[in-house]
Parts: C-alpha cells; structure tokens; sequence
C-alpha cells in the first residue's frame, strides 16, 4: 500500500486513526473530527459510534465482520472486538493446546473477548468504562460532580475528595471485571483502550501479568492489509 494510506474506526466517543508513513503505521486517537475527512482517501474505515455523513465514508471501503478471520463470530459482535480479539490471537501464536487469549478493551465500553487457540470466538462479558461510569454517576445524582477526564489518577485508596472517590471506585468496578475473569479463564490477558493505562498499573501492583497493547484494534486493521 503507498505511503500515506489511513484507515479510520469510528468508535463511540474517540476515533482511532492510522496513517500510514515512510516508517510504518502511526496511530492517533482523537474527539470526533468529521472536518479530518476532507481530502482525505480512505483505504479502509469501521464504526461501532455514529457515522457523520460525509463522502469520504463510502460503503466500498468499510470493512465489518465478514473480512476479520476470527471463527465462529455471532452476527452481532462489534467489529473493534473482533478486530482486537483476531490481533492479538495472530500476534500471540502459536496459542498452546487447550488455551488462548482473553482480550479486555477498555474504551467508553469495558469489553472482554475470549478467543480460542484456534482462533475461535469463545464469548465474552461487557462493562460500562471508566468515563461511562462517572459520566453515569454525575447525571443520575443531584451532588456528584461531572469530570471532563480522568487525570490525575488518585493515590490513595479511600480518598476523601469526591472525584478521586469515584474515579478509585469506578478502578476497582472494573479490576473486579478483569479479576473475577482470569479466575474463571487463566489465559493470557491483553489489554487495549484508551482507559487502559490505569487497569494495567493495578494489575501490575498485584503481580498479574498482562500485555499492554494500547492500538491493538488499529493493529488489526490494519494487518487485515498485508
């Protein structure tokens, strides 16, 4: 592919770029910029969000769950989860007998993704994200306050400011997510998203291996290419 294709998905509250340069593929994740699109050629896109009208979005060039080799996927799997989940299966083989991989996103929707040796899709579980679960808490209450983001990440444990409250209790929602999952499903976890950085930092204090792989989806894509 020459220099300077992009494939897009669109997501439900980030679009993911990649671009391809003289050195590989760069990949930047952004609000939705449907402005971006101007211009642009696009070689491959997805959506699981909202798709703006707009030209360069032509149903020639998206791609859905009938290019991603992952076997036995339902029809109605999200096409990032089915990405990530056949990137990190390709990238980690060869996947031992009797195990496989389990792939957490963690973007406005916490999403794990069990995929098989063989390369099979084995289920998975859904959870609201970090930013979907303060945003959540902010409209149902009169008193707690909204949060534009997630940063800086609260030291302690039990804080006693509000938002470092909940930002440290929507964490722990979910570990307990990723925890309770390896009980049941020892396999290797990956992990991607935007929410990311945070899970990976407490799963590493506790001593649980995980591979952190940010553009995981976007890899996917785009290995869909070669």
């Amino acid at each position: 592919m020459p220099e300077g294709g992009t494939c897009l998905l669109i997501g439900n509250s980030r679009w993911h770029w990649a671009t391809r340069t003289a050195s590989g593929w760069r990949f930047d994740h952004t609000n939705p910029e449907p402005a971006r699109l101007d211009g642009i050629d696009l070689t491959r896109w997805a959506a699981v969000g909202a798709v703006p009208d707009h030209g360069a979005l032509t149903g020639s060039k998206q791609l859905d769950l009938t290019h991603v080799p992952l076997q036995g996927m339902p029809p109605w799997l999200g096409v990032d989860r089915a990405l990530a989940g056949w990137a990190a299966w390709r990238a980690a083989a060869p996947v031992p007998s009797g195990s496989g991989v389990i792939v957490a996103d963690a973007g406005t929707v916490l999403s794990l993704t069990l995929v098989t040796a063989d390369g099979g899709f084995a289920g998975g579980q859904l959870a609201a994200g970090l930013r979907l679960q303060l945003t959540a808490m902010a409209a149902g209450t009169r008193d707690l306050p909204p949060t534009d983001g997630l940063d800086p990440w609260p030291d302690h444990v039990f804080p006693q400011d509000t938002l470092a409250a909940m930002q440290q209790g929507c964490l722990h929602a979910l570990l307990g997510v990723l925890l309770e999952a390896q009980r049941h499903c020892d396999w290797p976890l990956w992990i991607c998203g935007g929410d990311s950085p945070p899970l990976v930092n407490a799963l590493d204090q506790r001593g649980i291996a995980v591979v952190h792989a940010p553009d995981l989806v976007m890899q996917g894509m785009v290995g869909l290419l070669s």
